[in-house]
């Protein structure tokens, strides 16, 4: 299997970035809420004055990397009696409207979806020999999709759960992290623990996997007698992000990639602090498929062969994804606990 060589990616600016990157607003791993970015699109700083490595246009596209086909994937997919649901193509469903880095819709084509996610379902696809074929789905659509035949995969930043598994198979392909992001400006250096949040307030998605986790710590700050800290919700998206800006908030639990992009690109916030996203076990994101459908294991041959050849460090490496790496696609693996 031979990639094609990969293309200089060309700069964007990062005032293009704050308009196209973040108009629409994604859930996440396990549903995590994504925070929106759109006051950022008034005038420059010094940091959104600068180009960044990332190019956000339907360009992007271009220096995609390509395999051949995957023998034992293409074999094991004739065994397992799976038929696309449109015959030689791989129909995906994909999140357009989505968020960097992981998968969103072009600046210049909101047709052309870009990003980790759409890199690798690209080539799943062409390791199974079929065409690729990309679909946007809106985040609460796709469980229907799939379990209906209208897509026969989906990658939309999925973790793995013990109630997904029950009516999906998973293919895993990343690490499910979540981030802390403070303000740029904020004296908060660090979050790693319990303690480290008592007395600040935290904004967080209401039903997530990662209020769980808040709680779990703000309960742990009761018990040793210090500030707990406090949740805080956000039905409104800028809100949330206004808040943390003007220190209503101190800080804000985002996924990992996303909150990595934005601060290597709009420069207004830092990361500092990571947790996986399916605690309390460490969960990974996967790509889905119907249960029994015989589609999760020439996909994971597929992904094994990526991170076998380079070329899925080399998607990450694209999108600056490189914490979120695993060693080995696993089938169905251990996921978040049932509620």
């Amino acid at each position: 299997m031979s990639p094609r060589t990969r293309s200089t990616v060309r700069p964007v600016r990062l005032a293009a970035l704050a308009v196209a990157s973040v108009s629409a607003l994604a859930l996440a791993a396990c549903s995590a809420v994504v925070t929106d970015r759109s006051e950022a699109q008034g005038s420059e700083s010094p940091a959104q004055a600068s180009d960044i490595g990332f190019d956000l246009t339907s360009a992007n596209v271009d220096s995609r990397p390509h395999i051949d086909p995957v023998p034992e994937a293409v074999a094991a997919l004739e065994a397992s009696g799976f038929a696309p649901i449109r015959p030689g193509k791989l129909t995906v469903a994909l999140g357009g409207a989505g968020a960097p880095p992981t998968s969103f819709f072009a600046e210049d084509d909101a047709q052309t979806i870009i990003g980790s996610d759409p890199d690798f379902a690209s080539l799943i696809a062409e390791g199974l020999g079929l065409e690729y074929a990309p679909e946007n789905v809106a985040w609460a659509d796709w469980p229907l999709g799939i379990e209906s035949g209208k897509y026969d995969l989906a990658l939309t930043n999925v973790g793995v759960t013990e109630e997904r598994k029950e009516l999906f198979d998973f293919a895993t392909y990343r690490d499910a992290v979540m981030g802390f992001i403070v303000a740029d400006d904020s004296d908060v250096q660090e979050i790693t623990e319990p303690a480290d949040i008592s007395g600040l307030k935290v904004i967080v998605g209401s039903g997530t996997n990662q209020e769980a986790y808040l709680l779990d710590w703000i309960a742990q700050n009761e018990r040793a007698g210090i500030d707990p800290g406090e949740p805080v919700y956000y039905e409104d998206q800028a809100a949330g992000q206004l808040a943390l800006a003007s220190g209503r908030a101190d800080a804000s639990i985002q996924p990992y990639s996303l909150a990595v992009f934005q601060e290597a690109t709009l420069g207004e916030t830092r990361v500092v602090g990571k947790f996986n996203s399916a605690y309390p076990v460490d969960g990974q994101v996967g790509t889905v498929s119907a249960k029994d459908s015989g589609l999760a294991e020439p996909v994971a041959i597929v992904l094994n062969e990526l991170i076998e050849s380079g070329v899925y460090d080399e998607v990450l490496a694209r999108w600056g994804q490189e914490d979120e790496a695993i060693a080995e696609s696993l089938i169905n693996p251990p996921g978040l606990p049932k509620p």
